[in-house]
């Protein structure tokens, strides 16, 4: 079963995001700017769960594009979910063939408990895989 949450401001969806409950894996999706709102509403998904379960196993970013945010408040507020969950996610999959996302994982090393990894866009059901066992597959 998985928990949906749309985020929807006039006919735009800016970020799609889905838990997988059974895997504890968030799945977001941005498909516009980012706003604080956007990183409000994560947490009424993962919270509970945490709560529940502890951590999240894995988070896995699904972004063909990445659409920045709509101001530097949108950015702090992404940088504070960051901030806020690190120690509370197993592992976070990056599924993009955009260079700005691509070079999380090197970035993320330095400061992230999470074991983070790139997957190109194809990719998408390998790093579903990789979040849910934490192997490598070919």
């Amino acid at each position: 079963m998985a928990d949906t949450l749309l985020d929807i401001r006039g006919d735009r969806i800016m970020i799609n995001a889905k838990l997988l409950r059974e895997d504890g894996i968030l799945v977001v999706s941005p498909v516009d700017m980012l706003e604080t709102t956007d990183f409000e509403r994560l947490r009424l998904l993962a919270d509970p769960y945490i709560e529940e379960h502890g951590e999240l196993m894995g988070l896995l970013i699904d972004a063909e594009t990445f659409p920045g945010w709509e101001n530097f408040s949108g950015m702090l507020s992404h940088l504070r979910f960051v901030s806020d969950y690190q120690q509370r996610i197993t592992r976070v999959a990056a599924v993009t063939d955009n260079g700005f996302i691509a070079i999380l994982p090197k970035v993320a090393d330095y400061f992230a408990a999470a074991e983070v990894r790139h997957f190109n866009y194809t990719d998408r059901d390998l790093a579903l895989n990789w979040l849910r066992t934490g192997i490598n597959l070919p």
